[in-house]
């Protein structure tokens, strides 16, 4: 297995350290490659002075304090949701969940909605809105397991259902504060279709430590949801606990993936479209998937980012709306991929 992590990872990661320099590259002021790498190179402590200084200062500032806090964000927010939307995908048994599946964006979109609509997002300061984010979406995490546990049991199909029924009350309760904002729609509506332009360290801090100990601890579950695509009777045979793995994966997933939306708002198709295209380069196996999904998630996002600060520059299009138009399209691929496949197999 550690064989097959290093031959698949080690292309993801070149693949990442590219889109990374294209994205720190590309702009509204173009900075060549290797002014970016000697850039990033002459911040590195023991290397001053080291390399010659042929760049602009202008452009230094571009990449150190411009771009490079925005993209690392875009690399931690992409890793988390790829991250959760494969752990979603194994726990529920399920090709067509995703982060968002429990209704923790919406529960993270009306705790912000709330703020921008009372004028109360700098109340805390520049952590106000993603705070209070991360706090309600966290509560509809408690209250969606709460409907969802039977007998003392978590029921897939009901864990399911309950977080559709979240979903939708939320939503409309966004909705309902859209419909009575004035002044401050357009920040609304900004926030819901996700963004990671004037994000700074700070929203790195936030996100960084709910990704390393969701990292550390889905990725410990590989094996776990392996067992899991036999059916859970099965799963129970073989040593696996249920209810425990079910609990444990459901709250790690939802709990980075409240701290992702909660610095960037709502990014859709991520967590969805990763783990899918993953799944058929390098196939089923959760010990492989999840650290791909990753590396994958953190690629994708660097790559919306960068189209969407481009395509129509100076204007940047919501980062939400062009994870949807590149998502959208494979994924009806997949659908009809999927439809073939079975209707071969019928025959």
């Amino acid at each position: 297995m550690k064989r097959k992590l290093m031959l698949w990872g080690g292309p993801c990661l070149v693949l990442l350290l590219l889109a990374a320099t294209v994205s720190l590259s590309v702009g509204s002021v173009q900075v060549p490659f290797v002014h970016v790498w000697k850039i990033l190179l002459h911040h590195l402590p023991g290397m001053e002075g080291r390399l010659t200084v042929d760049w602009q200062t202008s452009s230094e500032q571009i990449v150190w304090k411009v771009r490079l806090p925005r993209v690392v964000l875009g690399m931690l927010v992409g890793a988390a949701l790829g991250l959760a939307g494969a752990a979603f995908q194994g726990v529920l048994r399920n090709p067509l969940a995703d982060p968002y599946t429990l209704g923790v964006s919406s529960g993270a979109s009306v705790g912000a909605s709330f703020l921008i609509l009372f004028g109360l997002q700098y109340v805390f300061g520049e952590w106000s809105v993603p705070a209070v984010a991360f706090g309600t979406g966290t509560l509809t995490l408690a209250v969606v397991l709460m409907l969802a546990r039977a007998d003392g049991k978590l029921r897939i199909e009901t864990v399911i259902l309950s977080g559709v029924v979240m979903q939708a009350f939320l939503s409309a309760l966004v909705s309902l504060m859209v419909s009575m904002s004035k002044q401050v729609i357009n920040e609304i509506i900004f926030w819901l279709m996700g963004s990671l332009a004037l994000r700074g360290w700070s929203y790195t801090l936030i996100l960084l430590p709910y990704l390393v100990i969701g990292v550390a601890v889905l990725t410990g579950y590989g094996r776990a949801m392996n067992v899991f695509a036999l059916g859970e009777r099965q799963a129970a045979y073989l040593g696996v606990n249920i209810e425990r793995t079910k609990l444990i994966v459901l709250i790690a997933s939802t709990l980075i993936t409240a701290a992702a939306v909660s610095v960037s708002g709502v990014i859709a198709f991520v967590g969805l479209l990763v783990p899918h295209l993953l799944r058929l380069i390098a196939g089923p196996d959760y010990r492989l998937l999840l650290p791909l999904s990753v590396i994958g998630g953190a690629i994708y996002v660097l790559l919306a980012d960068t189209l969407a600060r481009t395509l129509l520059s100076p204007t940047e299009i919501p980062l939400g709306v062009v994870t949807a138009f590149m998502g959208a399209p494979f994924f009806a691929y997949l659908l009809r991929r999927r439809k073939r496949i079975i209707r071969d197999q019928a025959v």
